[in-house]
């Protein structure tokens, strides 16, 4: 572990670099997070982001040197982390291969593997996307129809995926798909792919939010043909691999590559909201139930911050020592969700307006913000499937309880 003063005067390196370098505000709006980037200028003003913190040091700081990566300890990773949120620059737009795709392929890939994708990863050069959930069978990953047929040295893919983030801009799928139908149990039959997306045949097509904005596609796959080497790990392996994947996606394991990904808005951006925000001609904050309403989520946010040294104590999680990381994607996706409703509440009848409105507070961010904070609740397994995960694995619950 390095000294405290070495980690100190990092952390002043870092915060001076970031005070020096965040880009400019644009003209246009920012996506959130990388589920609403839906324009060449949000995705290309967020690339060139990443590009210049990957370049500067600072993205993968904990990967290895060998594949790009920094050969540094985690620690370093984590003050520059901690440091875009203090600051709330932008957040990194290759959010799937930063902390899905590439931790999966350090962790379980081939060393071919490694040397071809991680660097892309890190630099933006390489976009990722997720084929898991397909349109008839939502969060019932085992039920995936998307069928790949061996047919030399190439798969052919057939099929549908849906909510695809970032596939209009992605280069690489991180793909499920049905290689046996006849296997013995639907598990079985599935295998996994580091598909191109650029393969003839593959065809996306926006999908429009409730907000207005994209970021969603649904990807088509007619008869694309992807080399047979994109196939990771072995034929039938899929399911495997994919619940691998979604512990790195859902927060249970560690080894993402770092930055942010999304927006840093949390409990310190909505106590400010409450002292501006007047109630019959009083800001919001003297009222005792509003602070005491504050607090609680001051509190819930911190202890959520604090949850990964927790972890590290065995005396404190001797009992449920699995407790933290799986219920860590429901905890913390539920706490955005419900801090940002609080924060409409704030605003009484302006609650109603959107962006754009002039009387709008803020330009409208909170109503936008508490739109977009479901997505987070539904990607990567929703919160219903997060509850059973924690009620049957932690608690020890039956199934169906």
């Amino acid at each position: 572990m390095p000294e405290l003063a070495e980690l100190d005067d990092f952390r002043s390196q870092v915060r001076s670099w970031l005070t020096e370098n965040r880009p400019p505000e644009p003209d246009f709006l920012l996506p959130e997070t990388f589920m609403e980037v839906g324009t060449d200028q949000q995705f290309q003003y967020l690339r060139d982001w990443q590009q210049q913190v990957y370049e500067a040091g600072y993205l993968g700081m904990a990967w290895p040197a060998e594949y790009g990566g920094g050969g540094r300890e985690q620690v370093f990773q984590d003050i520059v982390d901690q440091e875009m949120g203090r600051l709330k620059v932008p957040f990194m737009p290759n959010t799937i291969g930063l902390n899905w795709a590439g931790p999966l392929i350090l962790h379980m890939g081939t060393e071919e593997e490694k040397q071809r994708y991680i660097r892309g990863i890190l630099s933006a050069e390489d976009i990722w996307c997720q084929g898991f959930s397909e349109p008839d069978h939502g969060s019932d990953l085992g039920s995936v129809q998307t069928r790949a047929t061996r047919d030399g040295d190439e798969w052919v893919i057939n099929g549908s995926k849906i909510w695809t983030s970032l596939g209009s801009y992605a280069k690489y799928m991180i793909l499920l798909a049905r290689t046996n139908p006849e296997a013995p149990n639907r598990y079985a039959g599935l295998s996994y792919f580091l598909a191109p997306m650029t393969a003839p045949g593959v065809e996306t097509q926006p999908i429009r939010k409730l907000t207005g904005e994209y970021g969603f596609v649904q990807t088509f796959f007619d008869d694309a043909r992807i080399p047979a080497d994109c196939l990771m790990g072995e034929e039938g392996q899929g399911w495997q691999i994919a619940m691998t994947t979604l512990t790195f996606e859902r927060g249970a394991s560690g080894g993402q590559a770092g930055g942010l990904s999304m927006m840093s808005i949390g409990v310190d951006d909505v106590v400010e909201l409450a002292r501006r925000s007047q109630r019959d001609g009083r800001p919001v904050l003297d009222d005792p139930l509003i602070r005491d309403q504050l607090v609680r989520f001051v509190i819930e946010a911190r202890g959520d911050r604090l949850c990964a040294k927790r972890a590290a104590i065995p005396a404190l999680v001797s009992e449920r020592p699995a407790s933290i990381p799986l219920s860590s994607k429901l905890r913390t996706t539920e706490h955005r969700r419900r801090l940002f409703q609080f924060a409409l509440s704030l605003m009484g009848a302006q609650g109603a307006l959107w962006v754009g409105d002039p009387q709008a507070s803020d330009g409208g961010r909170w109503q936008r913000s508490y739109f977009n904070a479901f997505s987070a609740t539904i990607g990567g397994g929703t919160s219903q499937v997060q509850a059973n995960i924690v009620g049957e694995r932690v608690l020890g619950l039956p199934k169906g309880s």
